[in-house]
């Protein structure tokens, strides 16, 4: 679990990236889950759009994202959401450490 000022440091790095993925009319399917995970663990933070054709809001779409692949949601925005998992085999993002 990511503290605020975690979350808040993943979303300014976040900023200038642009969405990898669109959700469209088929919603959130298996093989979308999957190369969201691939995605996540090469990059470990991606941003996403959710189309308005899709019925569904990017907070709902970052919920089920995140309960399917294990990763956080960072933001969710408008019609954008940005998720961060860290990888497992190179990790990349150096995040500050929580202080107790």
């Amino acid at each position: 679990m990511l503290t605020g000022k975690q979350r808040a440091y993943l979303r300014k790095l976040a900023h200038n990236i642009d969405p990898i993925f669109q959700v469209g009319k088929n919603g959130v399917e298996d093989t979308f889950l999957k190369q969201v995970e691939e995605a996540l663990e090469k990059r470990e933070l991606i941003k996403i759009k959710v189309l308005e054709n899709s019925g569904l809001e990017a907070r709902e779409v970052s919920d089920m994202i995140c309960e399917e692949v294990g990763c956080e949601g960072i933001q969710a925005i408008g019609s954008k959401l940005v998720l961060y998992k860290e990888s497992k085999k190179n990790p990349q993002i150096e995040i500050p450490k929580a202080r107790n």
